[in-house]
């Protein structure tokens, strides 16, 4: 563990607390994609299996609990608690075309072709693109809250700190991770133009919105 990895841990944990806060004391999960909470759901309970036979330590443990217990919570809120405050009409991205492909790549690209690899891969490959729905509902509105936007910045901050993480590791480890480290900068990527708005306008206080 190093400091990147751990600021991007706590970057991916003030993400989901920062949305479950939006949630409730909006009572409102609008501008929320359920597709893509429910895509971090099927990352976390493919890639977290791992729990049941092979343990690492209390805080490795302790994470993996939290992120698939409050990914399902979130996707309880959306479905039933909050369900008239979304809006599905504007939740349009059609996640089988994000799904089927990265399938088809766990299956060529993983590191010991077996159930549990099979499953760590692909949920590499759907993480780096499980925010593509939520970021297509930004593009039709044009526009989002600003605590919907400091969740997003979070999120994609955790995955940018792991970029330093893997420099890190090679340089005094001697290890890469090739799967992951593609995966990580496509998923960065993605962020760019996010994050270009971001900076800009609502760290500026101003109001999050895409140009026309």
């Amino acid at each position: 563990m190093n400091l990147f990895r751990l600021f991007g841990d706590l970057s991916h944990l003030a993400s989901i607390l920062i949305l479950l806060h939006k949630i409730q004391t909006t009572r409102s999960c609008r501008g929320i994609s359920f597709k893509t909470q429910a895509l971090y759901v099927t990352v976390f309970v493919t890639r977290y299996l791992d729990l049941f036979y092979d343990y690492v330590s209390l805080y490795n443990s302790v994470m993996k609990i939290f992120f698939i217990s409050s990914s399902v919570y979130i996707l309880y809120l959306m479905k039933f608690k909050y369900r008239p405050t979304h809006d599905p009409s504007i939740d349009t991205f059609r996640i089988e075309y994000l799904v089927g492909p990265c399938v088809i790549l766990a299956l060529l690209f993983n590191y010991k072709f077996s159930f549990t690899e099979v499953l760590w891969s692909f949920s590499i490959f759907l993480e780096s693109l499980a925010i593509l729905p939520q970021l297509f509902m930004l593009q039709r509105t044009g526009e989002a809250e600003t605590i919907t936007t400091h969740y997003l910045a979070a999120l994609g901050a955790y995955r940018a700190l792991y970029i330093p993480n893997w420099i890190y590791r090679y340089f005094t480890e001697g290890t890469v991770d090739p799967i992951a480290v593609i995966a990580g900068i496509v998923q960065t990527g993605l962020y760019l133009d996010f994050f270009y708005v971001y900076f800009t306008k609502v760290l500026q206080g101003q109001k999050f919105e895409l140009p026309a």
